[in-house]
């Protein structure tokens, strides 16, 4: 049998992709893309590479993060985020070779209004939780448990927010102090038109148990396609840390391809 080489696969990718015949779908799709809590199923695959960490290592984390919203009745739908992280590090200590595992799960519930409230603002609110499914070098060890919440205004060409969640450890081996740890995440995404967007977000976190910040900027460009008959939303961007804890990452890339499954 005949091997398949890689470069004709590729090719044959790129001759299936186009961009949406319809520009209004393409551009109605980039709107709910900018909102965490919009009625489209959707499953994006990030990857992340960050570096200038400990001795100038290397980190890349793979985030697979599906997105299902499901109606409760006639004004409240539950949206599910998921977050699944798959990461290799290399070489963040002296004499640390790679390392590749699972990180811990997880999994937020947010309980929205289908319509927006007064004043056009579209929120959610409910509990996150993490599940210590990751191995031993990527796991807090702990289940976590906290509530979350995000609130947005979509203006035009504009969407902008801000998401946040708390999580507090409720069980260890007593080896690790509690998960005491906080996610503020503002956000904003300019619409370009045919399904084109630009964003920013800051992905504040703060520890209480290290007692400190790390705030990594990052801008991104989107675009939805079709694969085949797939709709997708392809984008890539670049991060810089604002502040850090010491040794942490200094910059980093981001490239993700997202799956859409409007109904």
């Amino acid at each position: 049998m005949k091997a398949i080489r890689i470069p004709a696969i590729a090719a044959a990718l790129l001759a299936s992709v186009s961009l949406p015949a319809n520009a209004q779908e393409a551009e109605a799709l980039a709107t709910q893309l900018a909102n965490p809590v919009a009625a489209l199923i959707s499953v994006p695959v990030q990857v992340n590479y960050d570096s200038g960490g400990g001795s100038r290592g290397d980190t890349w984390v793979t985030n697979v993060q599906p997105v299902i919203p499901t109606s409760l009745n006639s004004d409240w739908n539950v949206v599910s985020r998921t977050i699944l992280p798959i990461i290799n590090q290399q070489g963040l200590a002296p004499a640390q070779g790679s390392r590749s595992g699972l990180g811990d799960i997880v999994q937020s519930f947010f309980f929205t209004p289908k319509a927006p409230t007064a004043g056009g603002w579209i929120w959610g609110v409910g509990p996150v939780l993490v599940l210590p499914t990751g191995s031993d070098a990527f796991s807090g060890h702990q289940w976590g448990v906290g509530p979350t919440a995000v609130a947005l205004r979509q203006d035009g060409a504009w969407s902008y927010g801000l998401l946040t969640n708390y999580v507090r450890g409720v069980s260890n081996s007593g080896l690790l102090a509690n998960t005491n740890a906080a996610l503020l995440q503002p956000f904003v995404t300019k619409n370009l038109g045919k399904g084109a967007s630009v964003s920013g977000v800051l992905e504040s976190s703060y520890d209480w148990n290290r007692g400190g910040w790390t705030v990594p900027v990052t801008v991104s460009y989107g675009q939805v396609l079709k694969l085949g008959p797939q709709l997708i939303s392809v984008g890539a961007g670049a991060r810089y840390y604002l502040e850090k804890p010491l040794g942490g990452h200094e910059w980093g890339l981001r490239a993700s391809v997202t799956l859409l499954f409007p109904r």
